[in-house]
């Protein structure tokens, strides 16, 4: 998938989102309703977006290091290559291997590794690691979720006053446009599981786009997928004990992922996938 493809399909999970979300407001029939959950989704996700670096790094104890660190030094290297202001660089002290970037903007970034993948990647491989995390500070990928949990947050509080409404008789449409309490309560029901499928998707589609951006910024996919090989296999025997809300982060999912059905919930493409396309030409 190129960078424009991985950007527009990125833009259609998003337009999907907001018709989910339109969908629910349609079946509420109350713009007022719609106007006040996505209201409230936005005050709540820029606090989120806002802070989340902080937030973030402070949930998972990670500890700031300086130019004497190896890592710093790396990220520093690499950030120049990549024409990126130097991000702030920590270490978090958790033996299971992983990586995540965060921040609001390029400009206020934060790059964060475990000591654990510290441990078992030699420095190409970390270094590919690093490189898909600053991927994802060049395309603003936190913004990108963030906008995406404000129309699913949003989804979530329409869905639950629907059902609300429907038990109670209030709201929704009448039976001149064809609404019906089975209709809203049907709505409610599935509008938050198809944004938790559509969000996750869109998690997906940044992973492998940050995989591309770090294969290029290194000139070789080789270190990453044997980094992303490493960590899978690693993460299996000795998985983090992360919030699943902050999964997505990470550059790996850091706990065993579902099976089935489940799968369309992972935030993270399977390993395989990812390797098969950083190792094609």
């Amino acid at each position: 998938m190129t960078f424009m493809g991985s950007y527009a399909r990125t833009g259609l999970l998003l337009a999907t989102l907001s018709a989910i979300l339109l969908l629910i407001g349609q079946a509420m029939g109350g713009q007022q309703g719609l106007i006040i959950a996505f209201g409230f989704a936005v005050v709540m996700n820029f606090g989120s977006y806002w802070f989340s670096d902080k937030i973030v790094l402070r949930m998972y104890k990670a500890q700031p290091v300086g130019p004497d660190h190896p890592l710093h030094r790396m990220v520093e290297r690499l950030a120049m290559r990549a024409k990126l202001p130097m991000p702030k660089v920590f270490v978090i002290p958790s033996a299971s291997p992983n990586a995540f970037a965060t921040g609001r903007s390029p400009n206020h970034a934060s790059v964060a590794a475990t000591e654990g993948i510290m441990r078992i990647l030699d420095e190409e491989e970390l270094e590919g690691v690093m490189a898909h995390e600053l991927s994802h500070v060049r395309h603003r990928d936190i913004l990108i979720q963030s906008i995406a949990a404000t129309v699913g947050a949003a989804i979530m509080m329409l869905a639950s006053m629907a059902r609300w409404a429907a038990i109670f008789g209030v709201g929704g449409r009448d039976d001149r446009n064809g609404g019906s309490p089975l209709v809203l309560i049907a709505t409610a029901m599935v509008a938050p599981i198809a944004a938790m499928i559509v969000q996750a998707a869109i998690s997906r589609t940044r992973e492998f786009a940050a995989d591309e951006g770090g294969k290029r910024l290194v000139g070789n996919g080789q270190p990453l997928a044997r980094a992303l090989q490493k960590i899978e296999a690693s993460v299996k025997q000795v998985p983090m004990q992360a919030n699943p809300a902050t999964a997505h982060l990470f550059i790996m999912q850091p706990f065993a992922g579902g099976r089935g059905l489940m799968t369309l919930f992972r935030t993270h493409p399977p390993t395989e996938e990812r390797v098969k396309r950083l190792l094609a030409r």
